[in-house]
């Protein structure tokens, strides 16, 4: 069968393609093999304008735009023309090398050159640049624009709900007071953390030789100053240099990456999951969106599927990039190819986090709190102002505050307005203290839950 987005094996080649295509432009095949260019044309144009490589001409102006033109223009047709070399040489990396050499043939100044492209290089010099390319620019790029959209939606869910009481559920049981508002807030706080995480990781490269030592460099130009050379290469991709790696770049680097991107999709996980638990018990409502069906048999459904969307894609996300965290710095000896297929699947892995942030997003977009369910929920849960009223108790020296607030509520239903006041009443603390308690209702006692909600 053809390719198409109902032939395809992945779901996110298929089903979810028009909501992560836009990581295609970075992890796919074609993205690689660009990225490959770059590096390669990189690479000979620094050995063109380096001083102290005296076989290495300078290149001219024009020639210097043709190789910017090769990186701008090229096409999927360009990728397929390497493919056709890779079926002969077998080998992926040394086919741009030969792409390249025949792409420029009719240069003549390039010509003259052309064993200089891919100079002293092994595979891994040029693909481990390529990889912290293609993670550079999918995080600036797709990413963190993604998280920074879920972000600003929590943000205004978080003010525009600050001062909205609502019943804690700790241990799923009634408990203290807060807002749905502060309730956003935390989470709006632990994802920009984990945002900065993800922003501030570091990304490595090199480009040192066969084992990391500069042996090929060192046989061709003896005189020259290579691991200086070598930095200023990486840090000018806007890297840090590595200066002690063996074939491979180790990759530790990228591991703290997917690491911290793990720990952002764990708080969004969470967040699936309560948001869900709040459908559930009537905090918001869903927007319904006309001809949609909840339900093949029960017309009545409005389901929370993007939350529990955005759950499923997290867990197989996080499920890719702990392996690929725990897996990628372990190479045997000075090299092995365990890496290589595995760094294919980063597409993989931060695909279905992106379509857990779409998904997520998306059913945010769809909520609608119910202040009055709230509400209700409140006023049938008076017993949670135990907890102010043995606090005051305990302020004023009144002995086993907490045991006498437990046996006339825990456990025990029916606990209301009247009877709370009626123990209060009955308390030896000043008068302005006891109708400070009289007046506190489970909608009131939120602490300062609006504040912190207003200022995130």
């Amino acid at each position: 069968m053809p390719l198409s987005v109902l032939t395809a094996l992945s779901p996110l080649d298929g089903r979810y393609r028009d909501k992560i295509s836009r990581l295609s432009d970075y992890f796919s095949e074609f993205g690689l093999i660009r990225y490959r260019v770059v590096v390669e044309l990189e690479w000979l144009k620094a050995l063109c304008a380096a001083k102290g490589l005296d076989d290495i001409p300078c290149l001219a102006s024009r020639t210097l735009k043709q190789l910017e033109a090769v990186v701008r223009d090229f096409s999927v047709i360009d990728a397929e023309a390497v493919k056709q070399i890779e079926t002969r040489t077998n080998h992926d990396v040394k086919a741009i090398e030969y792409w390249l050499k025949e792409k420029l043939s009719d240069n003549n100044e390039i010509s003259q050159i052309a064993r200089f492209v891919h100079f002293a290089c092994t595979s891994e010099d040029i693909n481990n640049l390529c990889h912290a390319l293609m993670l550079r620019d999918a995080r600036a790029q797709v990413l963190l624009p993604a998280v920074d959209a879920l972000i600003e939606r929590l943000t205004r869910l978080a003010h525009s709900t600050a001062s909205l009481p609502m019943l804690s559920r700790t241990h799923g049981q009634p408990a203290t007071p807060s807002t749905l508002g502060k309730e956003m807030a935390n989470i709006v706080h632990r994802l920009r953390r984990q945002r900065a995480r993800v922003a501030g990781v570091s990304l490595t490269g090199k480009i040192n030789g066969a084992v990391g030592n500069y042996n090929a460099h060192l046989a061709g130009f003896s005189d020259f100053d290579w691991e200086a050379f070598c930095r200023d290469f990486v840090e000018k991709l806007g890297f840090e240099f590595n200066a002690y790696t063996t074939q491979i770049e180790p990759h530790d680097s990228i591991a703290e990456l997917f690491d911290a991107c793990a720990g952002l999709n764990t708080v969004l996980l969470d967040l699936d999951r309560d948001i869900w638990g709040y459908i559930s018990v009537g905090y918001f409502r869903q927007s319904v969106k006309e001809g949609e069906v909840g339900s093949s048999t029960m017309p009545h459904k409005v389901n929370p599927i993007d939350f529990e969307n955005s759950e499923g894609n997290l867990g197989l996300a996080n499920a890719l990039l702990s392996h690929m965290s725990s897996k990628l710095p372990i190479s045997r000896w000075q090299r092995d190819l365990t890496d290589s297929t595995v760094l294919r699947n980063m597409g993989v892995a931060l695909g279905y986090s992106l379509l857990a942030y779409d998904a997520c997003l998306r059913g945010l977009n769809k909520l609608e709190p119910d202040p009055q369910r709230l509400a209700d929920d409140l006023n049938a849960n008076w017993a949670v102002l135990a907890e102010p009223i043995q606090t005051v108790m305990k302020r004023y020296g009144i002995e086993d505050a907490y045991e006498k607030l437990k046996a006339l509520t825990r456990g025990k239903s029916g606990i209301d307005r009247d009877m709370l006041h009626e123990f209060v009443r009955g308390l030896a603390i000043p008068p302005v203290e006891k109708e400070r308690l009289l007046a506190l209702t489970p909608a009131t006692y939120t602490g300062l839950a609006q504040q912190l909600a207003e200022r995130i």
